[in-house]
């Protein structure tokens, strides 16, 4: 299911009516100049790569001292989930090497970052919402879910304000964060109970 939304995903992309509403709302959202504003959004774009690894090890060093190993666990999970997010994404960016919006409509978009890669699909979102999927997956608590959600969805924003990505680019780093971190968990759990069923076959 996951990869038939994505396959739909993208061939709605290539659509021209696709295309079109992706500009149009991209331009509203990074028309206009607020110093203040932009400058903190420039810092919230910043600060997900810089606060990427954090969690997983925060994890960790949550079930290693608690002596819990579910949470140990679910910080390895929280760092396979990461790295497979980012490679998928980064695989994407270069297999479809889609122009930065800058890039294509110049004397429209505002570039208030810097960025050598691809567009689609955005990797901040990607990273901030495999990072805040595998946090809500670990703890279960609206109050670090809220959150987490939260900084993904403005650090999403400040990718299309700064100029740097097209809703979609973002959209589809939301699709890959997320399913990223709840294939892990899914796979995660098959394994756990064929274990748990091996060690009840008798004479195993």
């Amino acid at each position: 299911m996951y990869r038939s939304f994505l396959f739909v995903f993208l061939f709605w992309l290539q659509t021209g009516f696709a295309q079109n509403l992706d500009y149009r709302v991209l331009h509203q959202l990074n028309k206009n100049t607020y110093p203040q504003w932009d400058a903190a959004m420039k810092h919230l774009s910043f600060s997900v790569y810089v606060l990427e690894p954090i969690p997983p090890v925060a994890i960790s060093l949550h079930g290693y001292f608690k002596k819990d190993k579910t949470i140990l666990w679910n910080g390895y999970k929280s760092a396979i989930s990461l790295c497979f997010a980012l490679a998928v994404s980064t695989a994407m960016k270069y297999g479809i090497d889609r122009p930065r919006p800058y890039q294509t409509y110049p004397n429209d978009i505002i570039r208030r970052d810097h960025s050598d890669t691809p567009s689609f699909p955005s990797g901040h979102t990607t990273a901030a919402f495999a990072t805040a999927t595998s946090l809500s997956l670990t703890y279960k608590k609206w109050y670090v879910a809220v959150p987490a959600f939260a900084y993904a969805g403005l650090a999403a924003y400040s990718r299309m304000r700064l100029g740097m990505h097209y809703p979609t680019d973002v959209a589809a780093g939301m699709v890959i964060g997320s399913g990223s971190a709840l294939l892990t968990w899914k796979i995660a759990e098959i394994i756990a109970e064929k274990r748990k069923k091996k060690t009840l076959i008798p004479g195993d």
